[in-house]
């Protein structure tokens, strides 16, 4: 996999709240191999300032990245290498990202989703709009989570749902990290888990991660009086895994409504980071073909 081939790009505030959200970028940017690409956006310059003082929002622009670049190198704590670029913009966040999504050829965008108020962060309706409008996936981190090393990866699955971009995450990640992956499938309780049909299709996906040298285990999670979510969560806050890959829903995709309950509450309802696949290819995925 080429240093320069592939990207990712980080939202990043030059805060201390920012910086374990970036040494979450640079661990994955290292482990991955990719070039990161750290965003610092600023608030979009009034009518005023457009109309009246026009060198003010160039001045801002130029400030703003001389300050993330500081803010990179005192985390880093030498000089930047290429594979790592520092750009600022001026507008919404939300809408930077989209626009980057669609035009930049990325992997993933990083952002924080602890819930604070520091200037920058994003708010739950707005990570909600990204992770469902965004043309590639989204990885939702925590600042107060640490940055662990990735061992143990979750997948929750569904029988009504595709799995494939999950699976092509979850080999790339896993072998990325040699971490093991665990499939998750909640279960009505007065379902026979032997007999069932999710049981099934785990394992068919269990002996696909096989196949490709990938340590796999299954964990049927019985469903009492809950929603799937809140099993899911509750094996998250138990079981501790570093990561958990989950896929929006298609109807969000196409046709830019929010995502559903469920994928909602996982992003939000832990610490833990998510990684939201949708339907759009990426150029990550030829390396599975």
């Amino acid at each position: 996999m080429g240093q320069t081939k592939y990207s990712i790009l980080a939202l990043i505030s030059p805060n201390k709240e920012g910086e374990t959200v970036l040494k979450e970028a640079l661990y994955l940017q290292s482990t991955l191999e990719v070039k990161l690409v750290i965003l610092n956006v600023i608030k979009e310059p009034g009518f005023f300032e457009r109309n009246f003082q026009s060198e003010e929002p160039e001045i801002a622009l130029k400030n703003a990245k001389e300050e993330i670049t500081s803010f990179v190198q005192k985390v880093v704590g030498s000089e930047l290498p290429n594979n790592i670029v520092i750009s600022a913009r001026a507008g919404n966040p939300v809408n930077v990202l989209l626009e980057k999504s669609k035009t930049d050829g990325l992997e993933f965008l990083l952002i924080d989703k602890s819930k604070t108020t520091y200037p920058g962060a994003l708010d739950k309706h707005e990570i909600n709009e990204l992770v469902s409008r965004s043309k590639c996936p989204v990885l939702a981190v925590d600042k107060d989570f640490g940055v662990p090393k990735i061992k143990n990866i979750a997948i929750p699955i569904d029988i009504t749902q595709s799995t494939k971009k999950r699976l092509l995450w979850a080999t790339f990640l896993a072998k990325k990290h040699k971490a093991k992956v665990t499939i998750l499938s909640a279960l009505k309780a007065n379902i026979n888990v032997d007999k069932s049909l999710a049981l099934k299709n785990a394992q068919k996906i269990q002996q696909l991660l096989w196949e490709n040298d990938i340590e796999c285990d299954i964990k049927m999670l019985k469903v009492y009086n809950q929603e799937s979510h809140q099993v899911i969560l509750e094996y998250v806050k138990e079981e501790k895994p570093e990561l958990l890959i989950i896929r929006t829903h298609e109807e969000s995709i196409f046709s830019n409504t929010n995502i559903g309950k469920f994928v909602s509450e996982i992003v939000h309802g832990s610490k833990l980071p998510v990684f939201t696949v949708n339907y759009t290819p990426n150029p990550i995925d030829s390396l599975f073909l």
